[in-house]
């Protein structure tokens, strides 16, 4: 370790801890009238927000709840929420935000992982909760959400319903200082193999991250996102990594807020339209949704600013928003990295480009933020050059990024080996600094001695203009190895088959952008391909359907 010269603070200077609470108390120097809206039902503005914090708090404690003590989150994307992402670390508790489209048995397996001792539940969900509550071994106590309906619940240990204990509580509360490496939120991955991993962030790395991302997307002009201006609607789910950290953001900067509950895609539409919505974000299949909508028919979203993440951005979606007027750009992260580390750039070099060149570069995961290192590594842990060419693991450094995973302490360790956080994904980096992610690692197809990005093919198969939706995954095969394997969703009144898709792709392959083995020899069109619980493409059931498919030689196959 360095010997650096350290001098002590002078006598009573204030330690400032980095904690949750001075995010909310930034929002109202602002914009103080700015609104937060849940759907058509309620709105109000930055003074009531923090009261309502403070009313929340005082049910919490006057039910028992204790810093250290991790309370649970059944809800929709509301206001709801956005208090209970204040009210519960503020008091030095924990929130768990469930999942809610995980199965019963998984939910029910990370609220007892999560040692959960106290649970908000939506009437939405009481069926859900009702079914596992016998199974649960820390919740103590239980609090009812409702819209306002008429609903009753049979909850163990029911404290009351919460619009109704929050008028009868004070709207003040003293937020103590402690320290800023207390934990603040868990929740759970949605991976495919095993049980969900534990993610936890603490204070610092929440109010570290939503600095970061707002300079990330508020200071970077080639991009520029998001701003004091903007009206806020996220279409990410605020169970699945805090809605990516930006109502933290939008808080802290005291945007108006626009929640919308259960997500429908004729609704979103109309809540963007009502409430003038300038800035979101969401995975490829959420906008697909939006797009796809009967109200988004002949709808100009000129304005409209989104993220995408979670999933790569290809071209066709890029270029279909577009034409709609929606401004799209790519962001990367994951659940454990807080989540965003890097968005799309461009540098005056590609400014001064054609506009192919910078729509390319919008759709790559883009360039590391401030106070966040990149590197690339093969199998060995040797790092690999920046040169655009040189393919390994995206391996970072941020101080926001978790330090481990919910009492599985090896698990951690492997996520951390060698000081750097392992993404699980192959990338490039380039001169310019830019990110490009090839695939997931257990996503490459490995054929005829070759390693095939499935999403650089997702891309390409995207451009014909038949499909609406791919998804490709290798399938094993006995002379290659493994061979591609591509599931398409077509646009009404289209039809395709693999012959057509191969003359598509052949002029790919002519240019260098594909090899001859990346065409797939087998796709099957179907009406909706699998997503995860956040919308990602669930590669691992699109692999058990083919299979079943392959041994039932369903009609729907089609093969070159």
């Amino acid at each position: 370790m360095l010997q650096t010269r350290v001098i002590p603070p002078a006598e009573g200077a204030y330690q400032y801890p980095l904690l949750i609470k001075r995010l909310l108390m930034s929002g109202t120097r602002y914009e103080k009238t700015r609104e937060i809206v849940y759907r058509d039902k309620l709105r109000y503005t930055y003074p009531t927000l923090i009261e309502r914090v403070a009313r929340l708090a005082n049910v919490l404690t006057a039910a028992g709840v204790k810093a250290g003590d991790t309370v649970a989150v059944m809800d929709w994307d509301s206001h709801r929420y956005l208090e209970c992402m204040f009210a519960i670390p503020m008091i030095g508790a924990v929130i768990h935000t469930i999942n809610v489209r995980l199965s019963p048995e998984q939910i029910l397996y990370t609220m007892n992982h999560a040692e959960d001792r106290f649970v908000l539940v939506n009437s939405e969900f009481l069926g859900l909760y009702q079914a596992i509550a016998g199974q649960l071994t820390t919740v103590d106590k239980t609090l009812l959400i409702t819209d306002g309906d008429t609903k009753t619940a049979e909850l163990p240990n029911l404290v009351g319903e919460y619009e109704t204990l929050l008028a009868a509580a004070s709207p003040k509360y003293d937020f103590e200082d402690f320290d800023e490496n207390s934990v603040a939120t868990t929740f759970y991955t949605t991976g495919t193999t095993g049980n969900p991993k534990g993610v936890y962030f603490t204070h610092r790395q929440l109010v570290l991250h939503s600095i970061g991302v707002a300079m990330i997307m508020g200071s970077v002009d080639s991009v520029r996102l998001l701003g004091t201006n903007d009206v806020y609607m996220p279409i990410t789910p605020m169970f699945h990594v805090h809605a990516w950290g930006l109502p933290y953001v939008a808080t802290m900067l005291g945007l108006k807020q626009v929640y919308p509950g259960r997500y429908d895609p004729e609704y979103l539409v109309e809540l963007w339209r009502k409430e003038k919505v300038t800035f979101s974000h969401c995975v490829p299949t959420i906008l697909q949704m939006v797009l796809n909508a009967k109200a988004a028919q002949g709808v100009d979203f000129g304005g409209w600013k989104i993220v995408i993440g979670g999933s790569a951005l290809n071209r066709s979606l890029y270029e279909a928003a577009k034409a709609r007027g929606i401004q799209l750009t790519a962001a990367y992260g994951m659940s454990e990295t807080g989540p965003l580390v890097s968005c799309a750039h461009l540098n005056e070099e590609l400014m001064a480009g054609s506009e192919d060149e910078r729509t390319t570069y919008r759709i790559k995961a883009g360039v590391p933020g401030p106070l966040v290192e990149a590197a690339i590594m093969d199998m060995d842990g040797n790092f690999l050059p920046a040169d655009g060419e040189s393919q390994g693991e995206l391996v970072l450094r941020a101080p926001w990024l978790t330090e481990g995973y919910y009492n599985e302490p090896q698990k951690g360790a492997e996520l951390w080996a060698g000081g750097w956080l392992h993404t699980g994904d192959v990338a490039t980096l380039d001169a310019f600094g830019v990110i490009d992610i090839r695939d997931r690692i257990k996503d490459v197809i490995k054929t005829g001695g070759e390693w095939i990005s499935s999403l650089a093919l997702e891309d390409l198969v995207s451009r014909h203009p038949a499909v609406r939706e791919v998804a490709v995954v290798g399938i094993a095969d006995p002379q290659w190895g493994e061979r591609p394997f591509a599931l398409l969703v077509v646009h009404e009144g289209h039809a395709i088959g693999a012959r057509e898709l191969k003359e598509h792709l052949k002029p790919f392959v002519e240019q260098g952008h594909l090899s001859k083995w990346a065409i797939p020899s087998q796709i099957a069109v179907v009406t909706e391909i699998p997503k995860t619980s956040v919308g990602k493409l669930d590669k691992k059931r699109i692999r058990i359907d083919i299979i079943e498919w392959q041994a039932n030689n369903s009609t729907f196959l089609s093969t070159l």
